[in-house]
């Protein structure tokens, strides 16, 4: 055999032995562990403190405006003043009301002469039955024109809207005055179906004010509404601040923020949480059997450096916290905690 023949040969061999060497150390590789660090999934005390956020409201308002179409004789307040309960606020013209007094006072002395011809059997029941209605008719009537000439104010509050100048003809249209009660003031916050059972009235809670930072203002929780809205599974909370400095005022944005206490809740590392793209959910992984094991995990509120668990976990499990993106399902690691 002549060495020309030789060559491919010997060409073949080491191609085949490097073949050989290339495929075991490709196995080497494939089958080498990746290290990890690890941490356990605790349970702890969490105060199970919400925020929710609202708009502050007037506790009461009311529209100051007469029943019937009548000329505005003078306005006595301006927007922005503060009024007392029972003050007047705006004197209707009058003419109606004189006349309609001039008439009461003759229906009254009219019916003390029917009176006293009743008393000696002057006059029957029934004429003295009809003429005492006419003039509850009357006082009725007269009562209710001072109430619509007299306009004042049923609460104590502030003036915030004036539609109307002192000789003006008001028309039925907007009101008057609007006069809104601010101490106290309310928030109406909506909470998750899930706290329907925990929210009392009478419960204290912490409101914030971004118009004043870094100050806390009292209140309570003064109704809870007795049903959920199916479109948001929520249900109003009514909450008073009493504001008897009147600091607070309403269209302020404002931050309720409730106490329920603590409860035991499962604890994850953040830095072991992973967002899964295109889908949003989250998840991890377990260190189990050598292996990293892929679970999705449903996360509560952050906490510092940890988020609380809903589902997809149990106490004692040790999540992975490094390498995570050299792993998959199925990887082999092995754990290096110092």
């Amino acid at each position: 055999m002549n060495k020309c023949s030789l060559i491919p040969l010997f060409a073949a061999a080491v191609l085949l032995a490097g073949c050989q060497f290339a495929g075991s150390k490709q196995q080497e590789i494939t089958e080498e562990k990746v290290p990890v660090r690890t941490m356990p999934v605790i349970v702890e005390e969490v105060p199970q403190t919400y925020e929710f956020s609202a708009t502050v409201e007037a506790n009461v308002i009311n529209n100051i405006a007469p029943q019937m179409s009548v000329r505005i004789q003078k306005i006595f307040v301006e927007v922005g003043d503060f009024v007392s309960k029972g003050q007047k606020l705006v004197q209707m013209d009058d003419n109606n009301l004189e006349q309609i007094r001039t008439q009461l006072d003759n229906m009254e002395v009219s019916f003390q002469r029917i009176d006293e011809l009743y008393k000696v059997g002057g006059v029957s029941l029934a004429e003295w039955d009809a003429q005492k209605t006419n003039l509850e008719v009357m006082r009725t009537q007269y009562n209710n024109l001072v109430e619509n000439t007299q306009l004042v104010s049923p609460i104590a509050g502030v003036v915030t809207a004036r539609n109307y100048d002192s000789g003006d003809l008001y028309g039925m249209g907007l009101p008057l005055l609007v006069v809104e009660q601010i101490a106290p003031v309310k928030l109406i916050i909506h909470v998750s179906e899930s706290f329907f059972t925990k929210v009392r009235k009478g419960m204290d809670v912490d409101v914030a004010l971004d118009v004043y930072p870094g100050e806390i203002f009292k209140g309570k929780v003064s109704l809870v509404y007795p049903t959920i809205t199916a479109a948001t599974r929520t249900f109003p909370v009514e909450i008073l601040i009493p504001n008897n400095t009147r600091k607070v005022r309403p269209g302020m944005f404002a931050r309720v923020t409730i106490d329920f206490g603590s409860e035991p809740r499962l604890l994850v590392p953040d830095r072991s949480v992973i967002k899964q793209q295109g889908s949003g959910e989250r998840y991890v992984y377990v260190h189990k059997d050598g292996k990293a094991e892929f679970r999705i995990i449903e996360l509560g509120r952050r906490l510092d450096t940890f988020y609380e668990c809903l589902s997809g976990l149990e106490e004692g499990e040790c999540v992975i916290t490094t390498s995570l993106n050299r792993l998959t399902n199925g990887t082999e690691v092995e754990p290096v905690n110092e």
